[in-house]
């Protein structure tokens, strides 16, 4: 029995608070390892480069800062004033003129290379960023945010792209052929795509929406594959479903109308306080419900990330300078395999071994850091039922608060020793 909920039970207390609390570490855990080591291994590349040294800077400044600042700093610009320029979404002269600047300055130290490469990069970034910027202007994409079916198309592409990267690369035709037809198959199931989020309400609809698009990826590879049709169905089957992914995202948009309405918020739409919104609350369109769990999910995930993708940065950049100076690292070079091939399929994949062990530590260190911002935020979540059970000395509302969190460290060790059988060949699971 718990006290500090009036004698009603702590697993009922429990229950409830997890699943907020688990909202906002697993979110913030995949989006810091996504983010941090991205960023981090292309320090690597560019070791000693103005990029690296930007980077490292930021990262100490990022890892020093203290997780209740953080959030009342993000409070501030991410949300009050950030939804007061929602009022008035437009670009004026100085910043159609400078965030181009530095996002072309970024993408080109991010690129290097010789001078002409810089040159060249530097203003392609430059034109599409301005062009980027006008064209939301124009539109007022920011008012009344969509996706659409050309939207649509070029994501999927540009998932479609950094998956070749990442695997096989662009000179496998049929991969290149089977792996982009996936943008112009998920187009097509814009309109179909309608009609099954109508007769299949609720989560149902995503998953047989993610599951039909990477079916359809994996069908085209192992028709149209070749010899390296296993391969390549893995590849388009994953873009298959983060294709799906996209169509889900692009209905929860088409509800944006209808959910500035219900909100409490004159202007903007970052909500500062609690997980959900009252009036959202009461509706039973799951579309209205992701979206506010969108809305209420951006400042606490973005504080804890913050703070957490520093680490993943600092420790994957020194995994791959290690990698790079191993003996296979220059034997694969002097075999005459290209510099991408070198990278992606023997240095990233040993890189990310010593990652793997530090994700367990993270998700209790993540776990801590959602106790502040869950207060900062006013989050119904564990963190706020420690601070319940601290107050009123309920004993037994502390204790399942650290048998809930030990556990989940727990499992955070056994999905690292699982990572650790998919990255190292020589450790199998018996």
């Amino acid at each position: 029995m718990s006290i500090a909920k009036g004698e009603s039970l702590v697993t009922d207390a429990l229950a409830g608070a997890i699943a907020s609390t688990l909202q906002l570490i697993i979110l913030a855990t995949v989006l810091s390892i996504l983010v941090g080591v991205a960023v981090g291994m292309t320090t690597a590349l560019r070791q000693y480069s103005g990029y690296d040294y930007s980077v490292t800077f930021f990262a100490f400044v990022f890892y020093s800062l203290p997780i209740f600042w953080v959030a009342v700093l993000l409070k501030e610009y991410g949300a009050i004033r950030f939804n007061r320029f929602l009022a008035d979404p437009t670009f004026g002269p100085w910043a159609l003129t400078l965030i181009p600047l530095l996002l072309a300055l970024i993408i080109t130290g991010i690129a290097g290379g010789r001078l002409k490469t810089r040159v060249r990069v530097f203003l392609m970034s430059l034109v599409l960023s301005t062009t980027l910027l006008v064209s939301l202007n124009v539109t007022g994409w920011l008012t009344s945010p969509s996706i659409g079916v050309v939207g649509v198309v070029l994501l999927t592409a540009l998932i479609a792209g950094v998956a070749l990267l990442l695997s096989t690369g662009f000179g496998q035709r049929r991969a290149v052929y089977v792996v982009g037809s996936m943008a112009l198959a998920t187009g097509a199931m814009w309109l179909p795509g309608q009609y099954l989020f109508y007769y299949l309400e609720g989560p149902l609809g995503i998953v047989a929406m993610i599951s039909i698009m990477a079916a359809i990826g994996v069908g085209l590879a192992l028709a149209f594959g070749g010899e390296a049709r296993v391969q390549i169905a893995k590849i388009a089957g994953f873009v298959g479903g983060l294709g799906g992914l996209v169509l889900v995202i692009d209905e929860a948009m088409q509800y944006w109308s209808t959910y500035l309405e219900l909100i409490p918020l004159k202007t903007g739409f970052v909500s500062t306080i609690g997980a959900v919104t009252p009036t959202i609350g009461r509706e039973e369109n799951m579309w209205l419900s992701l979206l506010d769990s969108y809305a209420h999910l951006i400042l606490p995930t973005a504080a804890l990330m913050i703070v957490s993708v520093a680490g993943y940065t600092r420790y994957a950049r020194a995994s791959l300078l290690e990698v790079l100076n191993q003996d296979y690292i220059r034997t694969a070079r002097a075999k005459g395999l290209n510099e991408r091939t070198v990278i992606v399929r023997h240095a990233f994949r040993n890189a990310m071994i010593p990652i793997a062990t530090i994700i367990a530590f993270d998700i209790s260190g993540l776990i801590g850091g959602a106790i502040i911002t869950e207060r900062v935020f006013a989050w119904d979540g564990m963190g706020a039922l420690f601070s319940k059970g601290l107050n009123a000395v309920d004993v037994n509302l502390v204790m399942g608060f650290f048998l809930v969190t030990g556990l989940l460290a727990v499992i955070g060790n056994l999905v690292a020793d699982l990572l650790y059988t998919a990255l190292d060949p020589r450790i199998r699971v018996n």
